[in-house]
């Protein structure tokens, strides 16, 4: 078995030819959500943007399951590749395949019903877009189980040390997403159902190709049908380990509902302001989000293999290289902010609300890259519950700010994006105390 380790050499050269595929994964995945975003913007209307960024909260929550399970297996999936279990590594990949494929067909189900309720009643999007809000989401939700799949894959690759496939996949998936969305959206006018149903078609083959390759590359995980049967032993490590990143998320994503419902009961235009807010403000957040994964996997193999002492020297190079790349980026979208917003070809109200929200982010991303790898370190050394209580602390602080201080003429309609710096100081802060406090060093192995 051979593939990339992240037990030897400098840790900064390991962790940044590691991380830069994933980032640029990263880039296409939200590249193509950008171009999505645009072209339903500029063919579909304002109101169908609102509808697909009202949706965007929901989408996020069921997806929580599939990122969070995932990289649960994938924690344990690197211990075992670190110590060289590669026996033990071939049943927990087969095991979390079925598990999660099964847990895709759920979702889907689950989501479908959900969609009218949670959209109209918790999130109270307004009455000029709900139904197309219900309809993207409905359709959107048939693909969850290929984006369950997809998951599971990459992130048994990414256990391994290859970092590179995933980029290969998500290359198939924008490409086609594209091309689709000028089929199904400008040429067919199918507004946000064909926006929907091209995501999905996507995530079909970014699925199919994930599969084809690990099948193909490595012969371990070449499995026979029987080996992706119920095997609870791997069944409840993957939910246990997994269950806090998952949490993690889904409190992200539950937090996100109460602050869409607060964006939403100022208007369609901040409705469409936020979205195209969130789309621009993902790209500030890929670098400190890269290097949370790649953390994970070093601190995992590292664990493994018992070399503590590369997990301290390794963070600390990490998060120079977060700090610089956010920088970048931030100051990129600061400048062209103007340019960028006006992509999306939204109402000028809704660009006055998004020239606003776009320039605070910008600053109040240094402080996310300062703290954010620092949770894949604890995911990795299996204490995925401190990465929990710093979700919900961020969270927490944004959304009561948001309540709070709505009504307050300082603030007013600006606690929409101001909320930001409240939830990212309170995280910065737990994140730090927690690790230098170093209890995260006694977790056992996986």
């Amino acid at each position: 078995m051979k593939e990339k380790s992240l037990i030897q050499g400098e840790p900064w050269k390991l962790i940044l030819a590691f991380a830069v595929p994933v980032l640029l994964g990263q880039l296409l995945q939200q590249l193509y959500n950008t171009v999505d975003t645009i072209i339903v913007g500029q063919y579909a209307g304002e109101a169908a943007l609102a509808a697909v960024g009202t949706s965007h909260s929901l989408v996020m929550f069921f997806l929580s399951l599939a990122n969070g399970f995932s990289a649960g297996a994938g924690v344990i999936i690197a211990q075992q590749f670190g110590r060289g279990a590669y026996d033990e590594m071939r049943r927990t990949a087969a095991g979390s395949i079925g598990l999660m494929l099964f847990m895709g067909l759920a979702a889907t189900v689950a989501a479908i019903l959900a969609a009218r309720p949670v959209l109209g009643g918790l999130m109270a999007a307004s009455e000029s877009f709900l139904a197309m809000a219900v309809m993207y989401f409905r359709i959107y939700a048939l693909g969850l189980l290929f984006q369950f799949g997809y998951n599971i894959v990459a992130a048994v690759l990414r256990a391994v040390g290859d970092s590179k496939a995933t980029l290969y996949f998500l290359l198939i998936a924008s490409g086609a997403n594209i091309l689709l969305d000028l089929l199904f959206v400008a040429a067919l006018n199918m507004s946000v159902a064909g926006a929907a149903l091209a995501t999905g078609i996507a995530q079909l083959g970014s699925m199919a190709a994930a599969f084809f390759y690990m099948f193909r590359k490595y012969e371990i995980f070449r499995f026979k049908r029987t080996d992706l049967h119920f095997d609870p032993a791997v069944w409840k490590s993957v939910l246990t380990v997994g269950f806090p990143m998952a949490l993690q998320q889904m409190i992200v994503s539950m937090g996100f509902f109460l602050l869409q419902r607060a964006v939403n009961e100022f208007g369609q235009a901040m409705t469409a302001s936020f979205t195209v807010g969130q789309r621009l403000e993902v790209y500030m957040l890929m670098p400190a989000s890269s290097l949370q994964i790649t953390m994970a996997t070093y601190t995992g193999q590292n664990i493994g293999a018992g070399r503590m002492d590369r997990i301290r020297t390794g963070i600390r190079q990490t998060i120079g290289i977060s700090f610089l790349g956010t920088a970048v980026l931030s100051l990129l979208a600061f400048v062209f902010s103007d340019p960028l917003i006006r992509l999306f070809s939204i109402s000028e109200d809704a660009f006055f609300y998004c020239h606003q929200h776009l320039r605070f982010t910008a600053v109040a991303m240094l402080l996310f890259s300062l703290y954010f790898p620092v949770l894949g370190l604890f995911q990795g050394a299996g204490d995925a519950m401190a990465a929990t209580l710093v979700a919900t602390t961020a969270l927490t602080m944004r959304v009561l700010s948001t309540y709070t201080l709505r009504n307050v003429p300082a603030f007013g309609y600006r606690i929409i994006w101001m909320n930001i710096m409240f939830g990212f100081t309170f995280a910065f802060l737990v994140t730090w105390i927690h690790y230098f406090r170093g209890s995260w060093k006694h977790k056992k192995r996986l």
